[in-house]
């Protein structure tokens, strides 16, 4: 059944869904003058000497935001649906009411490409059945106001964007190393291996560019060896909040959350933790930016690596390969390029700079955020991946910033009465 679906989707994709091929002009090393058009500001005429990068896990666009209330953003249909597992009616998207009992949904290489089914975007319900599941309706829950108050409350303020996608239909490793290097260099899967090719911390110590990543327990950076030889980068969690309340924070800060807690101590969001968890988190961070006194200069980029096998309806566009590094095929695996764009993921943008209450709906993904750094610090491309990248300049107001002082948002509160979660 998979296999059907999945090459009819193919034949769709070919026949209805014709789509323009992503433009790819430019290529790695190519300065941020030079691919910008005449009179867009970079270097320091951007006036944001602070970059924060806060990544959070395995959330998809209409899982958070189906029913965001603010104008103008791309959400499903009321009546989105996915055909069903086991035939019959399909699924309909509905109200997720567990905060944590959602078990780990199926993110890898072959079925999220088997989820997007060719841009179908119909393959959500079938691929995620399971014993516990047999229909695969869990990936079609979503989140309202009541559920993630203090998240609805920050989308709908700050400019934020509904064609943000994670860089490939695969898995967390591989999306997180485009957002530090602008490509995977071929992995398609979590592979444990130390990441040897050059990446943002390289470019960023040769300008003379300051940096630091803040771990909640184990920072992904730490797979690159450059990283690794520059150990005093790496700080616990506990120091950011030190850092920015004394206005000590870099230039660029990379912030990851828990990883390896146990039921009750994991705040990355990634299922089946507590989502209300992981936004308590982000608020502590958001506060904490807050009340830095380096706020008036700084931008906090918050987003997720993928989508975690939860459902969207918005096809991935096709985007540029980032290098001439193929796909680390097995036996078995979908043959497919790193060509497109993975699964929609929510992206807001913090700062006084951010545009009020902005929707953007411009093509962005995970190497846009590398991009914007590359052009705020007029640093070269790594990749053709991020040298062709939206560098997200869109969500700014630079000459009148909204939002120099902060804008009261509700807390983050913790339910913990939810069915599903610990006590």
């Amino acid at each position: 059944m998979h296999r059907l679906a999945f090459l009819i989707g193919l034949l769709l994709a070919a026949t209805v869904n014709a789509e323009d091929p992503a433009i790819c002009t430019f290529g790695p090393g190519a300065l941020p003058v030079d691919t910008l058009p005449p009179g867009t500001p970079h270097g320091s005429a951007i006036p944001i000497n602070h970059v924060v990068v806060l990544m959070q896990e395995n959330r998809s666009f209409d899982h958070y935001f189906a029913r965001l209330h603010a104008r103008d953003v791309d959400r499903p249909p009321r009546e989105a649906s996915n055909p069903s597992a086991l035939g019959g009616a399909p699924i309909e998207i509905f109200h997720e009411r567990n905060y944590c009992a959602v078990a780990d949904l199926d993110h890898g290489w072959n079925g999220t490409h088997r989820e997007w089914n060719g841009g179908a975007m119909d393959g959500f319900a079938i691929e995620n059945a399971d014993p516990a599941d047999l229909s695969g309706s869990r990936t079609m829950g979503f989140y309202r106001k009541r559920d993630l108050p203090f998240y609805h409350a920050l989308y709908r303020t700050f400019a934020m964007s509904d064609r943000h996608f994670c860089s490939m239909l695969g898995p967390t490793f591989p999306n997180r190393h485009y957002l530090l290097s602008g490509t995977s260099a071929g992995h398609i899967r979590n592979d444990l291996q130390i990441a040897t090719h050059t990446s943002i911390f390289e470019s960023l110590d040769t300008a003379g560019v300051t940096w630091k990543v803040y771990a909640s327990d184990l920072a992904f950076a730490q797979l690159y060896a450059y990283v690794q030889a520059h150990a005093a980068n790496v700080a616990p969690i506990a120091q950011f909040y030190v850092d920015a309340a004394a206005g000590t924070l870099p230039q660029v800060t990379f912030i990851d959350p828990i990883f390896f807690g146990d039921e009750t101590n994991q705040n990355d969001e990634h299922p089946p933790n507590n989502v209300q968890v992981g936004q308590a988190f982000v608020y502590g961070i958001v506060q904490a930016m807050f009340q830095s006194p380096q706020w008036p200069d700084s931008a906090l980029f918050i987003t997720y690596d993928e989508h975690g096998g939860f459902y969207d309806h918005v096809p991935p566009p096709p985007a540029c390969e980032p290098d001439a590094i193929p796909p680390n095929l097995q036996p078995g695996d979908v043959v497919a390029a790193f060509d497109r764009y993975g699964i929609r993921v929510p992206f807001v943008v913090v700062s006084p700079f951010s545009r009020r209450k902005y929707r953007s709906h411009t093509v962005s993904d995970q190497t846009s955020v590398l991009r914007f750094i590359e052009t705020r610090f007029d640093l070269p491309a790594l990749t053709k991946r991020d040298a062709n990248a939206n560098p997200l300049l869109d969500l700014f107001d630079f000459a009148a910033p909204p939002f120099m002082t902060p804008p009261k948002l509700p807390a983050a509160k913790i339910n913990p009465d939810r069915p599903g979660c610990p006590g």
